[in-house]
């Protein structure tokens, strides 16, 4: 049975037509609040571990390592207008999911949250020894005296790409041949959206297969739907809901063009040190966060919206613009430095279970 997390307000299920829910708040009297509606506020209590002590972040996240000069973007918080989001408790959060096997499904933001999930169990568990491992696209941290494992398994589209005639081909119709291994663990959470927007030789396929009709090229966010529809006729087929937990993370926004928020003079995210007053409106991200909501309402399984698309588009600080890999020359407004925002996703999770 999962237990709601026990915090001064008690959560509910938002819920349309008992399909899609989201995690808000009961306040008093009539009032109802919604976790993913707030502002960041700074609090030196922040970040909740220390890049420094935890070896599982990728030198990409590790922008402190990178040698990025300003800290600040560490020590914000998500604050919910009318209630508090639960502080991460290690210790608690174990005790919920032990025995359990978590699952990210995703491109490389799913790592983000994966690296950041596996930092704060960690800190709260500093002495308890862990097994890190990957085989082909499945990494896992195993903690064996915890009795939990944390797995990441990369699927950019959650959709198959097979080879066919020496072509590589995006098959709309057909989720990931990975799917199998879903079905192993007892906490979901997929992800998927950035690489929909690559072109050129950046575009990991040769052809869109849609239904019997083979595609060069087709709108983008028509795709993204098309292949969100059949992910979600896989759930409600090869998913048992009272066994497994199902949770599907919001659109993670980037931030490349600084006259969206204001600021056509500034290079993109670099050097950008607090986060936004008013999250940027009208952005392509924004229609397909739109559109991933639509289609979970429309599923008869419970998936649990992780709705921080919103709340992430506050941070154009969060990311590590030059200060991610030094090795590589350019500039990342894409995933997000850890500690950081990441980290927020996965208090929102804790609170979810």
């Amino acid at each position: 049975m999962w237990s709601s997390c026990s915090f001064a307000v008690s959560t509910v299920l938002a819920v349309t037509a008992l399909l899609l829910t989201h995690a808000d708040a009961v306040v008093q009297g009539n009032q109802k609040c919604d976790l993913y509606e707030g502002r960041w506020v700074y609090d030196e209590s922040y970040p909740l571990y220390d890049s420094e002590k935890c070896p599982l972040i990728l030198q990409q996240f590790n922008c402190m390592k990178n040698r990025r000069p300003d800290l600040h973007y560490q020590n914000y918080r998500w604050q919910p207008n009318n209630c508090n989001l639960p502080r991460w408790n290690g210790k608690k959060f174990v005790d919920k999911v032990k025995g359990k096997r978590i699952m990210f499904v995703g491109d490389s933001i799913s790592l983000n949250q994966f690296q950041s999930l596996g930092c704060m169990i960690l800190s709260a568990h500093p002495r308890s020894p862990y097994k890190p491992a990957k085989s082909g696209p499945l990494s896992t941290i195993t903690f064996p005296k915890l009795n939990l494992t944390l797995m990441y398994m990369r699927n950019a589209f959650i959709v198959d790409i097979s080879i066919m005639k020496q072509a590589k081909v995006l098959n709309l119709n057909s989720v990931a041949d990975s799917a199998d291994q879903w079905l192993k663990s007892d906490i979901l959470i997929f992800d998927t959206w950035h690489w929909w927007l690559y072109t050129g030789k950046k575009q990991p396929w040769d052809w869109i297969q849609d239904g019997g009709v083979m595609r060069k090229d087709m709108d983008r966010l028509e795709a993204y739907e098309k292949a969100l529809r059949t992910w979600t006729k896989w759930i409600e087929q090869n998913v048992d809901a009272k066994k497994v937990k199902i949770f599907f993370q919001g659109v993670s926004p980037d931030h490349w063009d600084a006259s969206e928020w204001g600021k056509p003079g500034a290079q993109r995210c670099m050097g950008q040190r607090q986060p936004l007053d008013l999250p940027v409106a009208g952005r392509r991200t924004n229609r397909a966060d739109n559109i991933l909501k639509r289609v979970l309402e429309g599923i008869s399984k419970p998936v649990e919206l992780l709705d921080i698309h919103r709340l992430s588009e506050y941070r154009v600080d969060g990311h590590p613009s030059v200060y991610g890999n030094p090795r590589k020359i350019g500039m990342d407004c894409t995933h997000w430095c850890l500690p950081g925002v990441p980290d927020t996703w996965n208090q929102l999770l804790y609170a979810a279970l």
